[in-house]
């Protein structure tokens, strides 16, 4: 009897500890949307662009929050040339696709010319840079597998978080949002 006893007191504990983790995963994924949603054309998924960098502007498409972080999808619109440094995301892959202008985009050490309707790919840990090479406005479709922390990075950077950092402290915040600068940005012939 002691045994059978034991036996219903270890299964019943059991059961109650497995609602706690029940709630919590629930919890835990239930920012990720279980509808579908609509995000016009120049406008971000919660009406709040980012300005990132003199003259660029990033909308939001799919939030990281979405899709429970899976994926970050952005449109980045520049009126400048250039773009950022060189640099390796350690669990991301990224995805360009021009809508508008042109753009390099440097991966490893292939360097692609990419005018609208062209897509590139950059696996994760693998050096790339991307830069706007004409003049006027651009446009290019951005996607970060599995999202981590780029969203939350960009949302500090245009709130100015880094502005009165200095490059330790700016290189270990990169580092803390899952990235890290390896190299200039790229240079270009300018048109």
């Amino acid at each position: 009897m002691r045994r059978s006893s034991f036996i219903k007191t270890v299964l019943a504990s059991a059961s109650g500890l497995t609602i706690p983790f029940t709630l919590l995963a629930k919890r835990l994924s239930g920012q990720k949307t279980d509808k579908g949603f609509f995000v016009a054309a120049g406008k971000d998924r919660f009406d709040k662009s980012l300005s990132i960098f003199e003259g660029d502007t990033f909308y939001c498409k799919v939030s990281t929050k979405d899709t429970d972080g899976s994926m970050y999808v952005l449109e980045s619109t520049r009126d400048k040339k250039g773009g950022p440094p060189l640099h390796i995301h350690y669990d991301q892959d990224e995805w360009w696709y021009v809508m508008q202008g042109e753009f390099l985009i440097k991966v490893g050490d292939q360097v692609y010319n990419a005018k609208p309707g062209d897509s590139v790919f950059g696996p994760r840990m693998v050096p790339h840079a991307f830069a706007k090479t004409n003049d006027g406005d651009a446009k290019i479709m951005i996607v970060f597998q599995p999202a981590g922390k780029m969203e939350e990075n960009f949302k500090a950077i245009s709130e100015g978080v880094t502005k009165s950092m200095t490059e330790q402290q700016r290189a270990e915040f990169r580092k803390a949002h899952g990235f890290e600068v390896v190299g200039p940005a790229l240079t270009y012939l300018k048109q």
